[in-house]
């Protein structure tokens, strides 16, 4: 690919990440396909993750405090009666507990609970870095941290399907916000234990999943293709969820 081509990526790409690959991996995979030499992303999703990536191409990489700062939607999926050390699908199942007896109106209000300022633990097993080391290496270690607990707002957090163990809801939420602890907190409070096991970022401020390309349609597409998917920098205007 010629210089030309790279001149036209500045600003930022949707991509609707599937279950596997890290945000890092998609990161990677496009600098090295369209040969971009500046790529970032605006806000990490797990590997078990899908949903909206935002991609930063060439100068829209200045805008990643902009983007990541802005407010996120999720829909996701918690099972009930099980707690994992990392509080989602992918940690080791540390307690089971009975789940039969909790009611469908007892989840939904332990959720509506959450709604409004809270301040939330971080998982030992996420990206935070104690003493410039992340706290996933320190967990994998068996070690666990001190942590002090951080001030998110919850907008919205409501239950949309109800087949436990499984659980179904959406939140909306602020920068920096934890849903699989989210969903922890929600089985502590019942008694039964709760994990994540399914998560899909639906928005990132202005920005829709349903805008996006999956990423093997991205990966398919020629310079010229991409370079017409890219929303340009002066478009990069973010308001909050409401």
């Amino acid at each position: 690919m010629t210089t030309s081509h790279s001149d036209c990526f500045n600003g930022i790409l949707l991509v609707d990440k599937p279950v596997g690959p890290t945000s890092h991996d998609v990161v990677h995979k496009i600098r090295k396909t369209f040969q971009i030499p500046k790529v970032g992303h605006g806000g990490t999703l797990d590997p078990n993750a899908t949903g909206l990536l935002i991609i930063l191409l060439g100068k829209g990489t200045k805008f990643s405090d902009q983007i990541m700062g802005s407010d996120k939607a999720y829909s996701g999926v918690m099972r009930l009666g099980r707690v994992t050390s990392s509080q989602d699908c992918d940690g080791e199942t540390l307690e089971e507990h009975p789940f039969e007896h909790i009611t469908q109106e007892q989840v939904a209000a332990e959720m509506k609970k959450l709604e409004g300022d809270i301040y939330q633990m971080p998982p030992m097993v996420s990206a935070i870095k104690m003493n410039g080391v992340p706290l996933y290496k320190l967990a994998r270690k068996g070690e666990e941290v001190e942590r002090k607990p951080r001030l998110v707002h919850i907008y919205r957090y409501a239950l949309t399907e109800w087949n436990p163990p499984q659980v179904s809801f959406i939140t909306d939420c602020t920068k920096g916000t934890y849903v699989r602890t989210l969903a922890h907190d929600v089985g502590q409070t019942l008694g039964c234990g709760a994990s994540l096991d399914a998560l899909r970022r639906l928005k990132s401020g202005t920005h829709d999943v349903k805008d996006a390309l999956s990423f093997d349609a991205i990966l398919a597409l020629t310079p010229e293709q991409l370079a017409a998917r890219v929303i340009p920098i002066a478009q990069l205007v973010g308001s909050p969820i409401k």
